[in-house]
């Protein structure tokens, strides 16, 4: 696999891809939905899902108070119960980027990472210079993750160098300090084909994940998006004995969405890559259903609204 980042090497390997068999996913992720799992696996499923939320605020609005607050839950999602696990990690603007980790480090959170979201997100239009610097700040502020959008507009008019090229420079500013997710949008790349081309394109580049969406366009994380960048990850792993990790984002709200997308992981790429250093969930509201399941399996009732904090 030749690839020098030119924009010939690029169409021509992207080109060469098998296409996607649009019924054959759909179905495939129709039939793996209707799968049940017993009782004890629910529970480890649970866990493990816990353990791979990016718990996320993403909103105007957004507070130091707010992000503090985020930051005591990541740690300590049940504070009643020390045997749940903390999540994956926090992800946030760049200007809550420092708040978020000094909470973490201050209440025990000290291996949970802080995730900025940067490159002009969600849109991902602004000058080059004004990417770098967008991530420069986030990596200075305390950032070990940074989850960046692409130029849609650039890679849907067939610029495919301009995103290679901007993955590849975000990715050397962040070095060995922070692991870069490259965000798609998916719900905007309108089909199949272009979702695992775009797959291929960020894995090139040097993306550490790959990620669906910003959460703020629909359609997101849909199932069958989610597969066919899963099929990506594992067929690179193939080619190159590299394993990029796979990030859905967006429509993820409850236990059963959770779980459905454990069993895509485990059926598409393989178990190898149900842990939290290779798939993540981006969620905000997802960790409350998902500590009020967990407790419905352990007390055999559900807990009452004022167990979980609204986020």
């Amino acid at each position: 696999m030749i690839i020098d980042g030119s924009e010939a090497s690029l169409k021509k390997f992207l080109s060469e891809l098998p296409p996607v068999d649009q019924v054959g996913v759909e179905a495939r992720t129709s039939m793996l939905a209707t799968r049940s799992i017993k009782t004890t696996s629910k529970s480890w499923a649970i866990d493990l899902a816990i353990s791979m939320v990016d718990l996320t605020t993403l909103e105007g609005a957004d507070t130091p108070s707010k992000v503090k607050s985020l930051c005591a839950k990541a740690v300590r999602p049940d504070p009643t119960d020390l045997t749940v696990p903390s999540v994956g990690a926090i992800c946030v603007y760049n200007d809550m980027v420092k708040i978020a980790r000094q909470e973490l480090d201050f209440i025990g959170g000290i291996n949970i990472p802080v995730a900025a979201v940067s490159t002009a997100f969600p849109s991902g239009r602004a000058s080059l210079a004004v990417k770098k610097q967008d991530t420069q700040d986030a990596l200075d502020a305390g950032a070990s993750e940074i989850d960046m959008v692409i130029d849609r507009g650039a890679f849907l008019s067939g610029n495919l160098g301009k995103v290679f090229e901007e993955i590849k420079i975000i990715k050397e500013l962040c070095g060995k300090k922070a692991h870069l997710k490259v965000i798609f949008e998916t719900g905007e790349l309108v089909t199949y084909d272009n979702v695992r081309k775009v797959s291929y394109l960020a894995m090139l580049a040097g993306a550490d994940f790959i990620k669906t969406s910003t959460g703020k366009v629909t359609p997101a994380a849909t199932a069958p998006v989610v597969l066919v960048m899963l099929e990506a990850v594992r067929d690179y792993f193939s080619i190159t004995g590299q394993k990029i990790g796979v990030k859905p984002a967006g429509g993820i709200k409850t236990t059963k969405d959770a779980i459905k997308q454990l069993v895509l992981v485990n059926e598409t790429a393989g178990p190898e890559w149900l842990n939290p250093a290779l798939f993540r969930i981006g969620a905000s509201s997802l960790l409350n259903d998902l500590l009020m399941q967990r407790t419905k399996l352990r007390t055999g009732h559900y807990a009452s609204a004022n167990y979980v904090t609204i986020d």
